[in-house]
């Protein structure tokens, strides 16, 4: 059992913090009335140690999810032997395209044609298909990544067309705010978005990646499947 430097039982800690999220999960489930619906937890490992995502996993946690290739790959080498699933969620350069395509189970921030076209051609050369999100900025945030809402559909039928990538949905990061029910709009907003694609394409988008450790119960009241948590599993980083 690992005691960190203030005598705590780390142990304890997160299996904690995970049975207190996933609760969290379920109750605002009940609540929307939907309680059957399956929704992934993925926690945010971004700059966290490696004990301590050992001690997520040893607490029955599966999917985790990467922000930055250079991090995420040594990681991902050294726990190639855990049962366990990855996820990139943070903003992807195409020039990394070919790094990712193959490693992750869902690459949730395709936002645009050349990154995906870059997905698909290192997918193809490994004679496999990767499945995607479409990271959409409904605010229209400057310096949050997300294609412009005006570009989803067209970007979405490019993505239909390319055999070696599946579109599963689409990804969403709202603006801050302190109190999480101002993120309600943006997150019944993408629920829209994903409606109205799959009704005018005709395909099934099963996938709406959205909310993070302060509005994570509101976003699955609107319809998330996956929820990015990262505070509320680990704790608050000490870079923070």
């Amino acid at each position: 059992m690992i005691v960190d430097g203030n005598g705590s039982d780390i142990n304890s800690e997160f299996n904690t913090n995970l049975i207190s999220v996933k609760e969290k999960i379920q109750s605002a489930l009940n609540r929307c009335g939907d309680p059957h619906r399956q929704v992934t937890l993925i926690a945010v490992s971004k700059k966290q140690p490696i004990n301590k995502i050992q001690e997520l996993i040893n607490a029955g946690q599966t999917d985790f999810g990467e922000s930055y290739v250079q991090e995420a790959l040594p990681k991902m080498d050294q726990f190639a032997e855990s049962p366990i699933y990855w996820h990139f969620i943070g903003n992807l350069q195409t020039k990394k395209a070919k790094t990712v395509a193959g490693r992750f189970k869902l690459i949730h921030s395709v936002d645009s044609l050349k990154l995906a076209q870059g997905l698909h051609k290192k997918a193809k050369s490994l004679d496999l298909t990767q499945p995607v999100l479409i990271q959409v900025n409904i605010a229209n945030e400057k310096q949050k990544g997300g294609i412009p809402l005006e570009e989803l559909t067209g970007l979405a039928r490019e993505i239909l067309a390319m055999e070696h990538l599946r579109l599963d949905g689409l990804m969403l990061m709202p603006p801050f705010f302190d109190d999480p029910e101002n993120a309600r709009p943006y997150f019944a907003g993408l629920r829209g978005c994903r409606d109205q694609l799959q009704q005018e394409l005709k395909v099934t988008l099963p996938h709406l990646s959205m909310g993070m450790s302060g509005d994570f119960e509101v976003a699955v009241e609107e319809g998330a499947t996956l929820v990015r948590v990262g505070t509320a599993l680990f704790g608050t980083r000490s870079d923070c």
